[in-house]
């Protein structure tokens, strides 16, 4: 070793490794992109599985040693490097929680940070090669866009042999393949290889087998199939087994992760003394009536849910929010894994996680944060069987809320296309009057008028069509800044001419000795915050916006809000009329900018992540209860009450407060959002129906 140790720290011996960069060990020179120095050296990979060419779990070569990275700080921009030096042209989206699986080896990179702009990885900041405190349960994946950089070389990056895999399974009914209702719950196992379809062979399948299976396809659990009945038919059908030993613990979120055997090419016996394995499947709630199942599902009691999924485009996807003492509160991302978002989507009726989300990926919620560390097994029937910690306001923030992503079953009901077309070569009408809560998999399922359709004209503007998003926007008001701000003003009328002007007060204003007297007024503060996945933009065009010479900004919506005082029964007794607004971005959380400002004709909307506040002493931020007589009644405040711009979630519109009004002062108390608690903390707040949404009758 003297030797060595004298080469390296001699003058002479620098010298000449700089002259001849074989020293270095520098990989010879490739046709793809120059790459930084710091790059030389390093090989990258893509591993584990289930996966596709583009996606896996990031693996790096350094000094002649395979590791990985820890997802601690991991970001989206780190992914975008990442992929870049795999010679993908950017990344569309990353994993944490060993996704791919856990790796081997050493972990090189720890708290990486990266702007998404650096040439290589080495540029990104992080605890040092080598430095981690993480194990590989937390190792970090990749999901890159399908498309090579131009003149990329494949020199520097080597992928995972192709080890013969399962990456695709269904389920084909025994009989009447093609004509069964979907979902299909009940038949043949089958996993696709490279030479097609193939079935399983059931010796040793177990229970837990089928709950992988199942899962996989969307259904929460599996039931006991006729196996005699499948016996006999098995005698008089040919098979094609690739599949062998498979034995799953059950908590797997894919049947690739259990153990398992394929059939080597030159097998002759195969499956011998057995069939085709076979599972039934219990499909959830919502898709029990399109399979049949409506009445087992009914039969079973009901009681109330203590997990939802919030802020989702689709049907099982979503921020998880849990039921605790009576409030709705998020779950902290902390040691969020498949294990634990499979539990999620069992309980609510899905199949098996298809995605853990971290970092908000699903929105921000307000309120309380209930949950953090959920150690899930996957084998717990409820998110609140995990253990788990109950955490203060320090610990987690809502940027850290975790969400979901289940496995779904087909049913053939997607929107695959969204379509323009000019509807005047159409003849007739089939449908009017549809009302859907949003949860129905068809129009069908809807509420509608039936077979008397009352729209007769078939012109354009008479006809429905939609327009398909993968996000939108979600609207929520601070209730708890209504109840702080809420007091009495007596306003002179000589101060209201512009309110009057904007039909801001009570239609007995008219009659008013003008400019003599007053009105009184019930003001607050209104902070109404965006917790999408997109921003929330008014719905007409800039030419359509109405300029308000009194207050000096366009007004760009003419219904966003509506401000009620109401009585317990439900009657209406005053109004806010404050109906236009001006939608600007007034603050934002700590890494988001501000957009969108009403000064100078500038665009409206409210930026995810931020909000817009009305001051409660600004004009026609009240209710003119001049005429309300003491007693005791509900303030609502509803966003959006007509629902002229998509929301993913507009249960959360409607804002209520009890409130008790002696002829002098009010006392404004128990403002919260329809939805954020349970059914049972609801109904002492409830007195007419709709009370609990912005569905007003």
């Amino acid at each position: 070793m003297r030797p060595v140790s004298v080469w390296q720290w001699s003058p002479w011996g620098l010298l000449l490794c700089l002259l001849c960069s074989s020293c270095l060990g520098s990989p010879s020179p490739s046709t793809g992109p120059e790459k930084k120095a710091g790059s030389q050296g390093l090989r990258f990979r893509l591993a584990g599985f289930p996966r596709k060419p583009y996606e896996g779990r990031v693996e790096i070569q350094r000094a002649g040693e395979w590791g990985t990275i820890c997802d601690d700080d991991f970001t989206l921009q780190a992914a975008h490097v990442l992929c870049r030096e795999l010679g993908f042209t950017e990344a569309t989206g990353w994993t944490h929680s060993a996704k791919y699986g856990p790796g081997t080896g050493r972990i090189w990179l720890d708290n990486l940070s990266c702007s998404g702009t650096e040439q290589s990885v080495t540029e990104c900041a992080s605890r040092g090669w080598g430095n981690s405190d993480c194990t590989h349960d937390e190792d970090a994946g990749v999901i890159c866009k399908d498309q090579r950089l131009p003149g990329f070389s494949d020199s520097n990056v080597i992928e995972v042999e192709h080890h013969l895999q399962v990456e695709e399974v269904r389920i084909r009914p025994a009989v009447g393949w093609g004509r069964r209702p979907l979902p299909v719950t009940e038949g043949l196992v089958e996993v696709r290889l490279p030479d097609g379809w193939s079935q399983v062979c059931d010796k040793g399948w177990s229970a837990h087998n089928s709950h992988v299976v199942c899962g996989m396809l969307g259904f929460p659990s599996e039931k006991r199939v006729n196996a005699a009945f499948y016996r006999l038919l098995a005698q008089r059908q040919q098979h094609s087994f690739g599949l062998h030993g498979v034995a799953c613990v059950g908590t797997e979120a894919h049947l690739s992760l259990c153990s398992l055997e394929f059939y080597r090419a030159n097998d002759t016996a195969r499956c011998p003394g057995g069939g085709p394995a076979v599972v039934s499947c219990v499909p959830g709630p919502l898709y029990a009536a399109s399979s049949g199942q409506k009445k087992q599902q009914q039969s079973k009691p009901q009681g109330e849910a203590c997990v939802r999924l919030k802020g989702g485009a689709h049907p099982g996807e979503g921020r998880v929010e849990v039921l605790k003492a009576s409030t709705w509160g998020t779950v902290c991302d902390r040691k969020w894994d498949l294990h634990a978002a499979s539990v999620v989507c069992r309980e609510l009726g899905f199949g098996s996680a298809r995605e853990a989300l971290s970092g908000a990926r699903m929105g921000q919620g307000m309120g309380a944060i209930h949950l953090s560390e959920v150690r899930c097994s996957g084998q717990e029937l409820s998110l609140w069987k995990c253990p788990h910690k109950n955490i203060t306001a320090e610990d987690c923030s809502h940027s850290q809320d975790a969400g979901v992503r289940c496995n779904l079953p087909y049913t053939g009901a997607e929107t695959r296309e969204t379509w323009y077309w000019d509807s005047g070569n159409i003849t007739e009408v089939v449908m009017s009057g549809v009302r859907c809560t949003g949860t129905e998999l068809s129009l069908d399922q809807c509420a509608h008028h039936g077979t008397h359709i009352t729209c007769k004209r078939t012109e354009t503007r008479f006809t429905a069509g939609v327009i398909c998003s993968e996000t939108a926007s979600d609207l929520l008001l601070h209730s708890a800044l209504v109840q702080e701000t809420a007091y009495i003003e007596d306003r002179p009328l000589h101060m209201l001419y512009c309110a009057a002007e904007e039909n801001c007060l009570a239609s007995s204003a008219r009659s008013a000795n003008w400019p003599y007297g007053h009105r009184r007024l019930l003001r607050f503060s209104s902070q109404i915050h965006n917790l999408g996945r997109a921003d929330f933009r008014p719905k007409a065009g800039r030419h359509s916006w109405v300029w308000h010479e009194c207050h000096g900004h366009y007004h760009s919506m003419d219904i966003f809000t509506h401000y009620d005082i109401l009585t317990p029964n439900g009657t209406k007794v005053a109004e806010g009329h404050k109906a236009s607004f001006c939608l600007e971005d007034t603050e934002c959380q700590e890494d988001v900018s501000k957009r969108y400002e009403c000064a100078n004709f500038g665009e409206q909307g409210i930026t995810v992540g931020c909000w817009d506040l009305y001051r409660h002493d600004i004009d026609c931020q009240w209710i003119d209860i001049t005429d309300v007589k003491p007693g005791n009644y509900i303030l609502q405040v509803v966003i959006n009450p007509n629902f002229e711009v998509a929301e993913s979630d507009f249960t959360n519109n409607a804002m209520k407060c009890n409130c008790k009004y002696d002829g002098h002062r009010i006392w404004v108390h128990n403002c919260h959002i329809g939805d954020a608690f349970s059914e049972e903390a609801n109904r002492r707040f409830e007195r007419y129906p709709g009370q609990t949404s912005n569905q007003i009758i």
